[in-house]
């Protein structure tokens, strides 16, 4: 059941010239409910109606981490916020990524790459063996790969201009990994001496999201994707981020989602 709280920012930092960290005091009860791939509406100052939703970063017992880029004016405002500032809280929302998987590529793109880390953390946790591969517009805008060379056994960057790791797009990443990932069962015996086959979680932009599902599918792996779309009430009262479903039917992003298995959605609409 979502929580809806004044949290006190414990943490504010800049990642680089475009990005922002805030770590959240929000208690044991949202953070326990918390899990990965979802996300938080928090209202960006008074004169501003609509809250904004930000995607949870990492999480412990009583705190959440969120990144963001300013892309408006209230995550303009947002950026300005410094330790012991207070936010209005809504969360967490929406439904999250399973990350019970034996092996794991998490693919992000963008902004789309710290949600990630929390789907990252968590099943490196669990005991999975995590791969990452992470796309940057250029050197500028990387952030949190320490972090997840930390927790994952491989890790590779690309980026639009090459500026940081090689030059190209990252579903290039993905394709390659699926052509050469070997089994890695620590005990074959426990799966007959099949390979494992890899999970891959991703979030970014709709096309690069389009074409990690199309590699997925060309490969026979099951592929989950998180959805970026402008919301207004976060909860599915609105129609603001409803998006088309290949079953024909509409779905909201930010209650049935942000997460779908890719081949739920319509990448035509």
């Amino acid at each position: 059941m979502p929580v809806q709280k004044i949290c006190t920012v414990a943490e504010a930092v800049r990642l680089n010239e475009y990005a922002y960290a805030l770590t959240l005091e929000v208690g044991e009860e949202m953070a326990a409910q918390t899990s990965c791939g979802q996300f938080v509406h928090i209202k960006c100052g008074e004169e501003r109606l609509l809250r904004r939703p930000i995607s949870i970063c990492s999480w412990d017992k009583t705190t959440l981490r969120v990144v963001f880029e300013v892309r408006g004016e209230g995550t303009e405002w947002l950026s300005r916020r410094k330790v012991g500032d207070e936010l209005d809280v809504l969360g967490p929302l929406g439904h999250g990524f399973d990350s019970s998987a034996k092996k794991i590529l998490v693919v992000g793109g963008g902004i789309g790459v710290p949600p990630m880390l929390g789907v990252a953390k968590a099943a490196a946790a669990a005991g999975a063996e995590v791969h990452a591969a992470l796309g940057f517009r250029d050197q500028g805008h990387r952030m949190l790969t320490d972090e997840f060379a930390e927790c994952c056994r491989s890790m590779s960057v690309i980026s639009d201009d090459g500026t940081t790791g090689r030059k190209g797009f990252v579903t290039e990443l993905v394709e390659e990994f699926l052509q050469n990932t070997p089994c890695v069962s620590v005990d074959c015996a426990s799966c007959s001496g099949k390979p494992v086959p890899p999970v891959v979680m991703a979030c970014g932009p709709k096309g690069m999201l389009k074409a990690v599902a199309k590699a997925c599918a060309a490969h026979g792996v099951e592929c989950l994707v998180s959805l970026e779309e402008r919301m207004g009430c976060g909860v599915g009262a609105c129609l603001v981020c409803a998006c088309d479903m290949a079953d024909g039917s509409r779905k909201h992003v930010c209650k049935d989602g942000p997460v779908f298995n890719a081949k739920e959605v319509d990448w035509n609409d």
